[in-house]
């Protein structure tokens, strides 16, 4: 069992957690079989890697791997000669160490620290694996794999870049001299079915009441801040809450690296691209997102705005486009707010802090906090409104918080209840069909507060 913690009778400084084998490799000697026969297939296939189809690698490569095995004069039964062949076709055409991790679907991020240091997460919790790279060099040509086909490079010019998998998964990766360690390789990989609303009810990350909530928020195009800290879960939890978006609506979605995966049948995905390697050809989140208001969309939906395209979104949230949604990293409900005034103010605009704040104001209507707790899950801990704009400054209300109630050494205890604070937009919301029963804010049959009892 691996720890994920400091037994209380060890000290901090002395804990190691214990190893998760997931490495397809008995032995080291089985991953220095491998290394020789890779080379060697490696060196008979040539190019003809680029020009085969994957069904004709991987009979090229069965071919080739059972000529270099007898050449080693080692015997292995069938199920190992199998498993080894994939290893080395992995090495060839696949991701190589973590190729396996990347098709376990209950590991949602991989993080290799150099060579020979790789960390999953799994369920919200960090796990230390038995997986390991033959050495820089070897890590480095998996990153340059992943890269290649983006047309992006990464090399002691360009040591960091931001890339994603066939798959959508999220690729960050910075090598020497930026990196101490080694090339770091940090992959967040996608659910291959986007999250519930129902299941984010099973997970306990909000309740019932707060759930249909948001969905009426969602669909009477409230304007809505989903933010969090980094890997809070504000995309995933955004992609829930597009769900409630109508199906007749034309969906227009804006992000740095695709992420978003709407259900809709009316949705138009647009990516940004950086500069290429004569630094030209960059397309930013803020040109895109000028771009989305010609093309008559009913929803903007921006993955995450961090950047001076904040005032376009503003603007855009002000100038009839109701319904919008996006994320911003922020350590609770009113940062986000004075986080967006900060990206404003970097969008070069020369308007004073007043009129920001009223832009602001007059565009959000609710901000929705998540966090990742200690125990690993990830809850919704506050749903605060935007009342306003009163004495220079920006007036909030919240209307759920999560209330915590300990932690028993596994996980957090507590959980999101309303303050009793009925939403000004209430009205707004009726009028468009859309009712908020009393219940939801905590108030019995007799419209008495449930919180003020006892």
């Amino acid at each position: 069992m691996v720890k994920h913690a400091a037994p209380s009778n060890v000290p901090e400084a002395d804990w190691r957690p214990d190893i998760l084998r997931l490495s397809r490799f008995r032995d080291d000697a089985e991953v220095q079989l491998v290394n020789r026969i890779h080379a060697r297939v490696a060196a008979l296939l040539g190019r003809n890697v680029e020009a085969a189809s994957p069904e004709q690698m991987r009979a090229m490569v069965a071919e080739h791997f059972s000529t270099a095995l007898e050449d080693e004069h080692v015997a292995v039964n069938r199920t190992d000669r199998l498993r080894l062949q994939d290893a080395v076709f992995s090495e060839i055409v696949g991701y190589g160490p973590i190729q396996d991790l990347l098709h376990d679907d209950g590991i949602s991020e991989i993080m290799v620290n150099g060579a020979h240091q790789v960390w999953i997460e799994r369920e919200g919790k960090l796990y230390l694996t038995d997986v390991t790279f033959a050495d820089t060099d070897h890590v480095i040509r998996v990153i340059q794999r992943i890269i290649a086909p983006l047309g992006r490079r990464c090399d002691e010019a360009s040591p960091m870049v931001d890339a994603r998998l066939p798959d959508g998964s999220r690729v960050n990766a910075v090598i020497p001299p930026l990196s101490l360690v080694g090339p770091v390789l940090t992959v967040r990989k996608f659910r291959r079915e986007p999250l519930s609303p129902e299941e984010l009810l099973r997970h306990s990350s909000i309740t019932p009441e707060a759930l249909q909530f948001l969905r009426a928020c969602v669909r009477g195009r409230l304007n809505v801040i989903v933010s969090g800290g980094s890997g809070a879960g504000k995309t995933t939890l955004m992609n829930a809450l597009s769900s409630y978006i109508s199906t007749r609506e034309r969906i227009v979605t804006i992000e740095d690296a695709a992420e978003l995966r709407l259900q809709q049948i009316h949705v138009i995905t647009l990516e940004a691209r950086p500069a290429n390697v004569e630094g030209h050809g960059e397309v930013s989140i803020r040109d895109l997102l000028r771009n989305a208001l010609r093309m008559r969309p009913d929803r903007i939906v921006v993955g995450e705005c961090r950047g001076p395209e904040a005032l376009d979104m503003l603007q855009a949230m002000n100038t009839g486009h109701d319904g919008s949604l996006t994320t911003i990293h922020s350590n609770g409900p009113r940062d986000a707010l004075a986080r967006i005034e900060t990206m404003v103010l970097m969008s070069g605009a020369d308007l004073p802090l007043r009129a920001i704040r009223e832009q602001v104001a007059a565009a959000i209507d609710l901000v929705v906090y998540v966090e990742r707790m200690q125990d690993g899950t990830r809850k919704i801990t506050q749903i605060s409104e935007v009342r306003g704009y009163e004495g220079d400054l920006i007036t909030m209300q919240d209307l759920f918080v999560f209330q915590r109630d300990g932690f028993d050494g596994q996980r957090v205890l507590g959980s999101l209840r309303p303050t009793g604070i009925r939403p000004a937009f209430s009205e707004q919301l009726t009028s468009r069909g859309l009712e908020l029963p009393l219940n939801w804010f905590g108030y019995d049959g007799d419209g008495a507060f449930e919180g003020e009892r006892g």
